[in-house]
């Protein structure tokens, strides 16, 4: 259910090569540009203008912006990256692939191994210490990955960092997907205190829905829980009566729609209505992986079968060496400032370990050319 925001101006694609590519231009990908570029890193955003929070009026839950615009958030962080000399490229990636690492002099190669040890070393990233996720031997030089895009056109970046959000699947019912973002909700964090005191229908996917019903009736007095051939045992049954959430088992046929295009009911299989005016539902959560296959990236599933996501590590830290995953793409349900806060840790990290891979190669070069005089 991807929504495109509004078209906006694009920077020019950069030839030679970068020090990073950020996959993604929500507020993990920008927040991790934004660290990148003020530490004087050339680095280019890839956007493809379809974030995770596109249908939402407003971000909520993010201290001194609550309620801003989605669209209005991304305009201010593109802008405050192009600031610092970022790029903001909007297209689609394609592909993106390891290419092969730039060459250290031979000569300089049981040195470059020695110091590899040290930038394997666990530790604060701030203080230039990396951990062993990043598994970057110097001996066979510096990373190297191209990314392509679905006009063709490429670039060559030094680092990837994958903040590709996730797609929400919703259940196969009649009617729900027109009110993605409005009347279907699925965050309680990010849209309860707006749907507060509503007539709210939960409908179940399975075992994640029962909490979810718990955050939900903090919200309204007037619940109903729609059970959709998921198992509801006694207990828990007994603990839903005790909040006065009404359960109904009868299967659910179709999502009514409002004559002022709203929700106002849920129809059941034998054909009442139930009136509800909001229906909270528990998304599948899969990380977006298009383009991303030749990377190799981990995948891991979600518990009770509720998506699919990035394994990565501290800071984003991948298995694949030079790649780090930021935001919704690994922590499915990382608010915006959360995954703001993840794009800037990953950024910072990025940053670190290229400082001490830069100095990796002055100090080759620089052995390798008192050896050649």
């Amino acid at each position: 259910m991807p929504v495109t925001t509004a078209a906006y101006a694009t920077d020019t694609l950069p030839g030679g090569t970068v020090d990073a590519v950020v996959i993604g231009g929500g507020a993990a990908g920008l927040n991790g540009a934004l660290m990148l570029a003020r530490s004087r890193r050339s680095v280019v955003v890839i956007d493809s203008g379809t974030p995770r929070n596109a249908p939402a009026e407003g971000v909520h839950g993010l201290l001194g912006l609550d309620g801003t615009p989605p669209a209005e958030l991304y305009e201010r962080g593109r802008e405050e990256v192009r600031r610092y000399g970022g790029v903001i490229v909007s297209g689609e990636v394609a592909s993106a692939e390891p290419a092969a690492p730039s060459a250290l002099p031979a000569s300089s190669a049981s040195s470059a191994s020695s110091a590899s040890s040290a930038s394997s070393a666990e530790g604060d990233p701030s203080a230039g210490n990396a951990p062993s996720t990043e598994a970057t031997p110097p001996a066979e030089g510096d990373p190297r990955f191209t990314v392509t895009l679905a006009d063709g056109r490429t670039l060559t970046a030094r680092r990837l960092l994958v903040a590709t959000g996730l797609r929400d699947v919703l259940p196969d019912v009649p009617g729900l997907a027109e009110h993605w973002g409005h009347g279907v909700v699925h965050c309680p964090y990010c849209h309860g205190w707006e749907v507060r005191d509503e007539p709210i229908g939960v409908l179940a996917v399975g075992p994640a829905s029962v909490h979810h019903a718990l955050l939900f009736r903090q919200l309204t007095d007037d619940l109903v829980y729609f059970t959709r051939g998921t198992e509801l045992d006694e207990d828990t049954r007994t603990r839903f009566a005790a909040r006065d959430i009404r359960v109904v088992d009868t299967p659910v046929e179709e999502v009514v729609r409002a004559d002022d295009g709203g929700i106002a009911g849920v129809r059941l299989a034998d054909g009442q209505v139930v009136a509800r005016s909001v229906l909270a539902v528990a998304t599948l959560m899969r990380a977006r992986t298009e383009g991303l296959e030749g990377l190799g990236l981990p995948i891991e599933d979600l518990p009770d079968g509720m998506g699919r996501r990035f394994a990565a590590g501290m800071a984003g830290a991948t298995e694949v060496p030079g790649v780090w995953v930021a935001g919704n793409a690994t922590d499915p349900t990382a608010q915006v400032g959360a995954a703001a806060a993840a794009g800037a840790l990953a950024g910072a990290h990025i940053n670190a370990l290229l400082a001490i891979a830069d100095t990796d190669a002055a100090l080759a070069a620089a052995k390798s050319g008192a050896t050649a005089v």
